[in-house]
């Protein structure tokens, strides 16, 4: 089978999530680098381009150059890749998809929901991919929780978990630093900081994992440092449509954590728990029965857990290789559709626009009850209800 041609707009050099998106589409062989506009800085992004193996024609200097020079070739990419500011998403998502090509947003795929629902009324309509990278899910035994749910391991889910807390933002002295500022800033974030960036993750984990969406909240949203606009903790609670209770809690300014991705599911006869800093673990207690450690890699796993799998068990497997198995979904979707065939079940797992679409309605959402003393809170976009 022929490597599919993909592109990036953003993720130049200095990029925090540049590498691991090029690593993650590489590292199947499914997908091959050949299109870029990198930088908004039309030379340094050409010069980097090149750098990284592009040729001459298809380092672009910008994204609206990319997508009128890509419209006209043969050769013309079959992915895109969005990883550009967070305001900028909207438009370059809407026009690739026009354009006819597939593409893979960062999240927040849009800053509104209005822009949400209108990428995926374009996406339905147009039959072009929209997929949002909740890369985490990419993770093997996340996909394996998942699997374990649907299959009744744990029995009906009576309560989901999540957190997304880290201490990165804690110290006082660093509220000045614009890489920071920006972050807490309506001007430049929107109506959310902390929930916006770190909080929708652990959301659609939930629902990821449990297979239900949110319907309802109650946001308590606070801002530690007082010079911050915008919240650098919040506490949520949600409902889900599947009748799971939900919590989360989501922070910037928790000192000693890292990273902090954990995500834990009670049912009637089961409960798990996973942590994105161990990955390679998934806790399963039974009802009266001992704890059990299940390794990535081991035998008698879902087939979801064993395709998103790649070394044998007891090595590390990192968010790099869990970006690679969105890129895997994606191939595959790809492929499914120039074929004329439906998609392997167990590859039918990347994020959709809709997943992206429910995000940003309960960013709003949560704005709207912290600012309201905790009200409950219609989280669902308006298509949805």
């Amino acid at each position: 089978m022929a490597k599919l041609k993909w592109g990036m707009i953003g993720g130049g050099e200095g990029s925090q999530i540049g590498p691991a998106h090029r690593l993650g589409s590489g590292l199947d062989g499914l997908f091959e680098f050949t299109a870029g506009a990198l930088d908004h800085r039309p030379e340094v992004g050409r010069e980097y381009g090149q750098r990284l193996g592009l040729g001459e024609d298809r380092a672009y200097g910008n994204w609206q150059e990319m997508l009128a020079g890509e419209k006209t070739r043969e050769d013309r990419i079959d992915l895109v890749t969005v990883a550009t500011p967070n305001s900028t998403h909207f438009e370059i998502t809407k026009s690739f998809l026009e354009g006819g090509f597939h593409v893979l947003c960062e999240k927040p795929m849009t800053m509104t929901v209005e822009e949400g629902e209108e990428i995926v009324k374009i996406s339905r309509k147009t039959g072009n991919i929209c997929a949002v990278n909740y890369g985490y899910t990419g993770y093997s035994l996340v996909r394996h929780m998942r699997a374990m749910v649907a299959r009744g391991d744990i029995g009906k889910v009576r309560l989901v978990k999540a957190e997304f807390s880290h201490g990165h933002h804690a110290d006082a002295t660093d509220a000045d630093n614009p890489r920071v500022r920006w972050r807490y800033d309506s001007a430049q974030a929107g109506v959310s900081a902390q929930f916006a960036d770190c909080g929708i993750h652990a959301m659609h984990m939930a629902s990821f994992v449990t297979g239900q969406e949110v319907t309802i909240l109650s946001a308590d949203c606070v801002s530690c440092l007082p010079s911050r606009v915008l919240e650098d903790d919040a506490m949520v609670n949600f409902r889900m449509d599947g009748g799971t209770v939900g919590r989360l809690w989501t922070s910037s300014v928790a000192i000693g954590r890292q990273h902090g991705l954990t995500i834990q599911v009670f049912g009637e006869i089961g409960g798990l728990r996973w942590a994105q800093e161990q990955p390679n673990q998934l806790y399963y207690m039974p009802l009266n029965e001992r704890l059990q450690v299940i390794e990535r890699g081991e035998g008698d796993l879902s087939p979801e857990a064993d395709m998103s799998s790649r070394v044998t068990v007891g090595h590390a497997e990192g968010m790099p290789l869990a970006f690679a198995n969105i890129y895997k979904d994606l191939s595959e979707a790809i492929n499914a559709k120039k074929e004329g065939r439906e998609m392997d079940p167990a590859a039918n797992l990347y994020p959709r626009a809709e997943d992206g679409l429910r995000s940003m309605a309960a960013v709003f959402a949560v704005a709207d009850s912290g600012k309201k003393d905790g009200e409950w809170t219609d989280a669902r976009p308006p298509m949805f209800r």
